[in-house]
């Protein structure tokens, strides 16, 4: 790989790494007005990394299947930056399949290679563009509701609940529509969750509050390998 896609794969993830200092600084100095202590905020935050686990690992499992087709640097900039496996398999091939070429096939050509982060990059910058654009307007919206005089705190609770069941249940739905193999993985790590929970709470188990969306992230994966090491298909 050329030493340019090194150099923007370092400078990404420099620029990664100061976006999470500055916000966890930010995020320490507006917990007084949170009304949480120094305590909770390591807690809500060691439960964040904990969490965070699991995707992590079926990010790198993606990653090292694209490595031989994007090349390190390609993979470690777009899936780690973005996430978004379709979303990088979809572009990419849709930019081979144009001149007729397959991915790490036939006819993928540096140019075709180059041809394919350009589009990937296009598309996850359209992305950072709008959450640029948007977020300061609806910082405004939410003061604006969080302070008026008729229950506008409540109502932000009420939306922002309703916006979290609505993302986790498109989520949820689009694994069941998926097939038998997604919904019994969707199932076991559901199960999983509510088990450890209820454990959690009956015992005062602190912790295992913190590490159960992790284990429950964990058990899926598992799941899946087993179903699919069975040959459950979709």
């Amino acid at each position: 790989m050329h030493p340019v896609l090194w150099v923007s794969a370092v400078a990404v993830f420099a620029v990664i790494g100061i976006q999470t200092v500055i916000y966890v600084r930010a995020a320490r100095a507006a917990a007084p007005a949170a009304e949480m202590t120094s305590g909770e905020v390591t807690r809500a935050f060691r439960a964040g990394a904990i969490a965070s686990i699991g995707p992590s690992l079926a990010v790198c499992l993606i990653a090292m299947t694209l490595i031989g087709v994007l090349g390190t640097p390609g993979v470690l900039v777009r899936i780690g930056l973005i996430g978004s496996a379709p979303y990088e398999l979809t572009s990419a091939g849709l930019v081979a399949g144009s001149v007729g070429a397959e991915m790490g096939g036939d006819g993928w050509t540096q140019r075709v290679f180059a041809a394919a982060l350009l589009a990937m990059g296009i598309g996850g910058a359209g992305w950072m563009v709008v959450t640029l654009i948007l977020t300061p307007v609806l910082k405004r919206s939410q003061t604006r509701l969080e302070s008026s005089r008729k229950g506008g705190a409540a109502v932000m609770g009420i939306v922002t609940a309703a916006a979290m069941f609505g993302a986790f249940g498109a989520f949820g739905i689009q694994q069941v529509a998926a097939g038998l193999a997604p919904t019994l993985v969707a199932l076991t790590s559901a199960l999983v969750m509510a088990v450890l929970m209820l454990l959690a709470r009956r015992a005062g188990l602190a912790w295992l509050r913190e590490w159960a969306l992790g284990i429950a992230l964990i058990a899926g994966l598992v799941a899946a390998v087993v179903l699919t090491t069975l040959g459950v298909g979709a």
